[in-house]
């Protein structure tokens, strides 16, 4: 009997990819360069989308939103530019998390699982980060990004919608894993049905991520085989 699909869609930073802080430096740059501020340093960008951080961020430092939107899109490009060269600079601490090569080969070699991604990031900015990291950004057949929707949570459907559009198959929404390590991760397919697994290799502990009661958690990626039970079952 043919198994049905499974979309498995990884977040990037601090799920599959360690960018050594590439990306907080590149923004900071970018917002001192736009607004003249780069906000405060005990802010958290992990789990937001790219312009969700230039929102707040600003937002924090007295800007209004209509200020926001009209130098968003110079923040933007200025980021990505200062992404470049943030990861150039510290290309040898820019690495994949442990199993996530491993696990990724054994995705690929099951011909129900999707892979894909959902993430924060610009997709410009995804592509640098898994490039230096040593994954292929071509390998994940699908997306959403942080450039389709400041909103994280909005980020599933569009994700889903793509790969119906690109598989011309029918994906059940309830066969939608999300694989990350933040909180938003674990909630943000809920209202689709989606599941999530959590892993603790970003800045979120294993009892941090437990109390958003993911369907599955890992320490990290290691395990390949218990990994993909967790997809499989989830």
């Amino acid at each position: 009997m043919r198994r049905s699909l499974t979309l498995v869609l990884f977040d990037i930073d601090g799920t599959l990819v360690n960018s050594a802080g590439a990306g907080r430096r590149a923004m900071e740059r970018a917002l001192q360069a736009i607004f003249g501020c780069s906000g405060s340093k005990s802010y958290r960008y992990d789990g937001k989308t790219d312009r969700q951080i230039v929102r707040e961020l600003m937002q924090s430092e007295g800007f209004a939103d209509s200020e926001i939107d009209r130098r968003m899109p110079a923040v933007l490009e200025a980021y990505l530019a200062n992404l470049q060269e943030e990861l150039a600079a510290c290309c040898d601490r820019v690495h994949a998390l442990d199993g996530v090569t491993a696990l990724l080969g054994a995705i690929a070699g099951r011909s129900h699982l999707v892979p894909g991604l959902l993430t924060g990031n610009l997709e410009r900015g995804a592509r640098m980060k898994l490039s230096a990291a040593g994954l292929e950004p071509e390998k994940f057949r699908v997306g959403a990004f942080g450039s389709d929707h400041e909103d994280r949570f909005q980020l599933p459907p569009i994700a889903l919608a793509r790969a119906r559009r690109a598989i011309g198959g029918s994906i059940a929404a309830d066969r939608l894993v999300i694989v990350g390590d933040t909180p938003n991760d674990i909630a943000c397919g809920r209202p689709l049905g989606a599941r999530a697994i959590a892993v603790a290799t970003g800045h979120y502990t294993v009892d941090e991520l437990a109390r958003h009661s993911p369907a599955a958690l890992f320490r990290d990626l290691s395990d390949t085989e218990a990994v993909l039970a967790a997809i499989e079952n989830a």
